[in-house]
């Protein structure tokens, strides 16, 4: 970055969550743990280990955990902020209680009875299992996978959402599913690992059938995962999905038939409530990848009933496994938590309660935390700050000098259109139409779908919200969405090491503030760049300036390619792209935002650290992670984020001021000269 914006003197003065009452910030004496550095390593031979070493020497991941770091301790911090609430909750007498509270305090309970659970066994989930074994013909599999209230899963999944070339309408959006494996490559790769977890999800099938019926086990499951493996076959690789063009293809259902017949496309949607007409006609659906539909249908259509009823069947067992009894629980883990996360035990059981009613009821829980947690003034002064970064856009942008007038114009109207969400909703969902029964835990589940599916497919025809969160406020993240040119910040991440009003200034610009330009960033990345400032997916580049911008782009992702997450197992830049464009654009933003805040003065040393090697010490900091090794390779196979050594390294090693900060020079492991060095916004 080269010009940016004005100063955030906001910074110092922002409260936090419950810092306020402190005179010294979180870590150290400013706001980094100089403990957790190991100076014996070079900066530019490797950045992240230098910031971090001491600590991922001396790191122990929890038990029930498969990475430990700034994210995970603040995830712990919010689950128990959660289970606060909770404890006052179950402290009021019912009466006392709002109908909301109510609400809560009866699902949590419901929950962690782990007795009643177990006194009642399987006939909770009778109905539904009955409801898979009944299928009879390939139609029956169609219509039980559209079956909101059985919990069931489809090979093609379906949201409503705003249209991404009409963002003022929602659609319905439809997308390949089907896998029990987090991604294609653990059916398809050879990799000795991936095996292993194959072999391992196969038991895992046949233990659960095993359990339920006590009946052939091996080759049922063996059937399941050959179907599952075929799928993958046809499916799309992860980084071929993200691409926004590619992924948005319209069709009438009648077209829908005719691209991929064998799979019965109005006995789903009715099963749904789905009108496959509308106001204005036959209704489109957007297909992602598109060309995988029509061999996932002919799969579906070559695979025997009796197989789809017990791919049915162990999807359920997935889903539901929690609210059943321990045995299921228990192998459920086995599989996902210990063999794909590297878990040892489960997490307890009262974390998982508050997780469950965070996600299943947020606003009414989002609106507890907020009131104890998150001070209007915080809210504020945060929003204050985030326009603060869009200025420095503003500023960069202008300067750009790879990039055309013609096209810098049309960048400033889309920065100038960004909305920013801060903390929480500006309005509460109703959740009154929604029963949940103390006594009635899987019923309380099917409800909970039942009643958010009818609620996203009751707006289908209706304006577009485009206030609405995807994320509740406990959530540790922050996310940027292209149809509404929106940015959303959680209460719950701004707070240390990402947020610290105690903190030195440098330190909250290589901590929120690179957050903040990172998720500004991705309306400018490889694919948030597609849409313009209203949220339409239609390009605003000139043919030179976009060639310009995807030369850059490949830079980068040849950069990441180069990383190994774990031996042989390397980094995708393709995948990451979109995050790593982010990462790349926000250190270098809140950067330029700190030099300017210094108002022409140079910055003090602090313990011998100037401002600058502050600043890239609190970037690093933020990443501060250390995860299992299971945990890691799902990471690199099917995540869109890089492995977070690698973003402190790459956005690092192409922002010219480090190598100035930390004297990096040729020989380092991580050098880059000068014209190799990715600059973007």
């Amino acid at each position: 970055m080269r010009k940016s914006l004005s100063v955030l003197v906001i910074l110092a003065a922002a409260a936090g969550i419950a810092q306020a009452d402190s005179p010294q910030p979180k870590f150290g004496t400013w706001g980094v743990d100089l403990s957790s550095m190991d100076k014996s390593v070079k900066p530019g031979d490797d950045f992240f280990e230098y910031v971090n070493g001491a600590w991922l020497k001396k790191a122990e991941i929890p038990r029930d955990r498969t990475s430990t770091g700034s994210f995970q301790d603040l995830q712990i911090l919010s689950e128990n902020r959660m289970k606060e609430i909770v404890h006052d909750l179950e402290a009021k007498k019912l009466k006392d209680l709002s109908p909301e509270e109510k609400q809560l305090r009866d699902l949590y309970d419901a929950f962690v009875d782990t007795d009643a659970i177990e006194k009642a066994g399987l006939k909770p989930a009778q109905a539904d299992l009955k409801r898979f074994q009944s299928v009879k013909t390939l139609d029956d599999v169609a219509t039980a996978m559209g079956e909101i209230e059985h919990n069931s899963d489809s090979i093609f999944a379906d949201r409503i959402n705003a249209d991404p070339k009409n963002p003022n309408a929602y659609v319905v959006i439809l997308t390949q599913s089907g896998l029990g494996l987090p991604e294609r490559d653990y059916y398809l790769k050879d990799d000795p690992n991936l095996e292993i977890t194959r072999g391992a999800y196969v038991q895992y099938m046949g233990k659960m059938l095993w359990l339920l019926d006590h009946g052939q086990d091996d080759p049922r499951a063996r059937k399941v995962f050959e179907l599952e493996k075929a799928l993958a076959q046809v499916e799309w690789p992860a980084a071929d999905r993200r691409d926004a063009n590619k992924t948005y293809n319209p069709m009438t259902v009648s077209e829908l038939e005719k691209f991929a017949p064998g799979f019965n496309w109005r006995a789903y949607f009715k099963a749904q409530g789905v009108a496959v007409t509308g106001p204005a006609g036959e209704r489109k659906f957007v297909v992602r990848e598109n060309t995988a539909f029509p061999e996932m249908a002919k799969i579906f259509a070559a695979t025997p009933v009796e197989v789809w009823r017990d791919w049915l069947t162990l999807h359920y067992l997935h889903n539901m496994s929690a609210f059943l009894p321990e045995q299921f629980d228990q192998t459920d883990f086995e599989m996902y938590g210990r063999v794909l996360g590297g878990a040892d035990v489960k997490l307890p059981r009262d974390t998982r309660g508050v997780k469950l009613i965070d996600g299943r009821l947020g606003h009414p829980l989002g609106k507890l935390y907020v009131a104890r947690f998150f001070p209007p003034e915080s809210k504020a002064k945060v929003e204050a700050l985030v326009g603060n970064l869009l200025k420095a856009y503003d500023a960069d942008i202008r300067v750009i000098p790879w990039m055309t007038e013609t096209t810098k114009k049309r960048a400033l109207d889309k920065l100038h259109a960004f909305v920013p969400h801060i903390g929480y909703p500006d309005k509460w969902r109703d959740y009154s139409g929604l029963a949940i029964k103390r006594g009635d835990l899987i019923g309380d589940i099917h409800r909970s779908d039942v009643f958010e599916w009818n609620y996203r497919l009751s707006r289908i025809d209706r304006p577009v919200d485009r206030s609405e969160w995807s994320m509740t406020p406990p959530t540790i993240n922050a996310y940027y969405t292209p149809v509404f040119n929106s940015i959303f910040f959680p209460a719950a991440i701004l707070q240390p090491p990402f947020f610290d009003p105690q903190a030195d200034d440098a330190v909250n610009y290589g901590g929120i503030g690179a957050v903040i330009g990172h998720e500004i960033g991705h309306g400018f990345d490889d694919q948030g760049s597609k849409y313009d400032g209203l949220g339409i997916l239609q390009s605003w580049w000139t043919d030179e300036d976009r060639k310009a911008f995807d030369e850059r782009t490949a830079m980068l992702g040849a950069q990441f390619d180069s990383y190994e997450g774990l031996p042989g197992l390397h980094v995708n830049g393709k995948l990451t792209m979109g995050e790593n464009v982010g990462d790349l654009s926000g250190i270098n933003i809140a950067l330029q935002a700190y030099h300017i805040s210094l108002g022409g003065q140079p910055a003090p040393a602090l313990d011998g650290f100037t401002g600058d090697q502050r600043f890239f010490l609190s970037f690093g900091q933020i990443w501060r992670s250390k995860y299992r090794e299971s945990q890691m390779r799902q990471q690199v196979l099917s995540n869109p984020h890089s492995p977070p050594e690698f973003r402190v390294i790459g956005a690092t090693r192409n922002t010219d001021a480090w190598y100035t900060a930390f004297d990096v020079k040729p020989g380092d492991k991580y050098y880059l000269p000068p014209e190799k060095r990715v600059h973007l916004w």
